[in-house]
């Protein structure tokens, strides 16, 4: 069944205002767990429990001067962020939160687009979204700007190649693109992390580096290159890559719920609240990480996703199809 356009529309408005909340608040709790993780304090100043500072920032960044380089390349430069950041949104709207309802004879869908080859526009999108790092260093006219964004153009680039390879096992299982189906196929057979616990560790450890998160987080690397390709950005233009950060964060982690861990699946029948808790608990290992291991070095990096990533995803892939076959 397919739901009428008007409801569609008021489902994507619904769900984006919900990803654009979660990511607000998943910089509060990044904030407080590492701070508890550090023994020491989080946000606590603006509101009770510190509950009002993702509304200050956003205030603070709304207000704060947008300076730009006299010698940058205007359109590109304004465009950049705004590539990025609706990239990462637009993502989200393949990911499947639920099976679907009929409420009063209406049908409501359990994601905004189910689309065929759901899998391999989540990827699409978000290659089409370095492009907005890419230009906005490169429009800065800075040299720290461009050595940033070479730098995530030569990680985002790499390690998509094992991201990709990873996933090839989940497909084989699901037979199917479709992000729906793969989890409809988890819930008769099993979770796919139990067949494919190496393609999760390679997803796993690839997204780190998608994301740019810690101990993968060199295109920010702040010591050497002040704040890598947004070194120039300020006010919401800064703001926007900030979103899209951490909006390919919660994507990525809600991909690996659907791909792995049954999506909206559980012991008992609580729908779209089993994805959300599945969500947190990917988001809350992403920030322990960040708390607990040093940065790499960029040769350490490159080595770790050529010679051991793509190795261990390929051999995954190859033996998933060779068992399929055979059985």
């Amino acid at each position: 069944m397919s739901e009428p356009w008007w409801i569609a529309l008021i489902e994507a408005f619904v769900i984006v205002n919900i990803v654009l909340g979660l990511f607000a608040y998943l910089t509060l709790i990044e904030r407080k767990l590492l701070g508890r993780m550090q023994l020491r304090y989080g946000p606590n100043r603006a509101g009770k429990f510190g509950l009002l500072q993702p509304i200050a920032d956003l205030v603070k960044l709304v207000r704060k001067e947008a300076f730009a380089p006299a010698s940058a390349v205007d359109l590109p430069y304004i465009v950049a962020p705004v590539v990025s950041a609706f990239t990462a949104i637009a993502a989200f709207a393949v990911i499947p939160w639920g099976p679907g309802w009929t409420v009063n004879g209406w049908h409501i869908n359990g994601e905004v687009a189910n689309v065929s080859i759901g899998l391999i526009l989540v990827f699409a999108l978000g290659s089409l979204g370095i492009y907005g790092f890419i230009v906005g260093g490169w429009a800065s006219d800075s040299k720290y700007s461009i050595l940033g964004s070479m730098r995530t153009c030569a990680q985002l680039v790499s390690y998509e190649v094992s991201l990709a390879l990873s996933v090839l096992g989940v497909v084989i299982l699901g037979r199917s693109l479709n992000l729906p189906a793969i989890v409809e196929r988890q819930g008769e057979f099993l979770p796919f992390v139990v067949p494919q616990f190496i393609g999760l560790l390679v997803f796993f450890f690839a997204g780190i580096a998608e994301t740019s998160r810690a101990p993968f987080d060199l295109p920010e690397a702040e010591q050497e290159l002040v704040a890598g390709y947004h070194t120039e950005y300020s006010g919401m233009r800064w703001g926007l890559f900030q979103m899209a950060e951490y909006i390919n964060l919660i994507t990525l982690s809600a991909l690996m719920v659907t791909l792995f861990f049954a999506g909206w699946h559980g012991p008992w029948d609580l729908g779209p609240l089993w994805f959300l808790l599945k969500l947190l608990a990917v988001l809350f290992v992403f920030i322990w990480l960040r708390a607990t291991l040093p940065r790499l070095r960029y040769d350490q990096l490159m080595r770790f996703g050529w010679k051991v990533l793509l190795p261990v995803a390929t051999v995954n892939a190859v033996v998933t199809a060779a068992l399929v076959v055979a059985f």
